[in-house]
């Protein structure tokens, strides 16, 4: 798709999207799930294409994916997929945003079994058996492992800001320093300086000052802390996803940037995927967010023209 019909069709205007709220449940957890498509689901209809879209450390889903940004354009990757034809969802981790908090540290293999808890909710609302994932920055790997975990309920993969080894990470090296504190304390600070380092800490310039704030505006009426279980992971544990497991189709998507994750890293998870429909694209003038940097609509190609690649005549 030619981009000029692409950044058409996909302006659907936020206020004709139809959107719904959810509850998942995983033990005594409630998890927070959110929906949005073109238009209200109808009895009868021809089912939609999923996309499940899966949240980092410090965010919660709809900051994440469905931020509002008065005057800035258009950030919300939901409306933009919803006005593709996709039925879009989000949740809350546990601990995150809505969603229950306990004293877990919601580390990676807690967040696979939500998105396990998601995905059950999603074939109960819509019937799909299979749904797209796209994860960024440590929802990638929560992706990553839970399409170890269920691979008959995963369709395409798409992971963003992805981490494998974590070998020679400016960022990983960096956020190693706290590693006994992570180790010792389940919430961390969450700040508004810490939110605006996400998108100043590998190449200020490649988002919009104004996001950063936008989100914080939205993710400080949960309070200042979040979990410390990703960060625990990706300092100590990695590598937490096998790529000779993950046998769905994968695209592997990194900001030009990205100080969380090297080439030789994701050069190497890349090679070993078994499945011949796979793509390593790079985006130029992207750091780690490929969601809310100002270079966002190259994203959304990327992703759209993944997720809609015509079927095959083998695998």
């Amino acid at each position: 798709m030619a981009p000029a019909v692409f950044a058409e069709k996909a302006a659907a205007p936020a206020g004709k999207v139809w959107s719904g709220e959810y509850w998942a449940h995983k033990g005594d957890v409630k998890l927070y799930m959110f929906r949005k498509r073109a238009s209200a689901p109808k009895a009868g209809e021809k089912a939609l294409p999923i996309l499940f879209l899966v949240h980092g450390s410090s965010n919660s889903g709809r900051s994440s994916f469905d931020l509002a940004t008065p005057g800035k354009g258009e950030y919300s990757v939901m409306n933009v997929f919803a006005g593709l034809g996709y039925d879009v969802w989000t949740m809350d981790h546990e601990n995150y945003g809505r969603s229950s908090q306990t004293e877990s540290n919601s580390d990676i293999a807690s967040g696979a079994q939500d998105i396990k808890a998601g995905v059950d909710v999603i074939a109960k609302e819509t019937g799909a058996q299979k749904v797209h994932l796209m994860g960024e920055s440590s929802g990638a790997i929560r992706v990553g492992a839970y399409a170890m975990l269920e691979p008959e309920r995963v369709d395409r993969i798409v992971l963003g800001a992805f981490t494998y080894k974590g070998d020679n990470s400016p960022t990983l090296t960096e956020r190693a320093k706290g590693l006994e504190f992570y180790r010792t304390h389940n919430r961390r600070l969450r700040d508004r300086a810490m939110i605006r380092s996400i998108f100043t800490r590998d190449k200020p310039g490649t988002t919009d000052p104004a996001i950063a704030e936008f989100l914080a505006d939205e993710e400080l009426k949960f309070g200042d802390q979040v979990p410390t279980g990703t960060y625990l992971d990706m300092t100590s544990k990695l590598p937490l996803v096998d790529p000779k497991k993950v046998l769905g189709p994968v695209l592997l998507v990194r900001g030009e940037y990205d100080g969380i994750a090297t080439m030789n890293d994701l050069s190497d998870f890349f090679l070993q995927l078994p499945n011949g429909d796979r793509q390593f694209v790079i985006l130029p003038g992207m750091a780690h967010s490929v969601v809310q940097g100002t270079n966002r609509k190259v994203f959304w190609h990327a992703m759209h023209s993944f997720l809609s690649m015509p079927k095959t005549s083998l695998g």
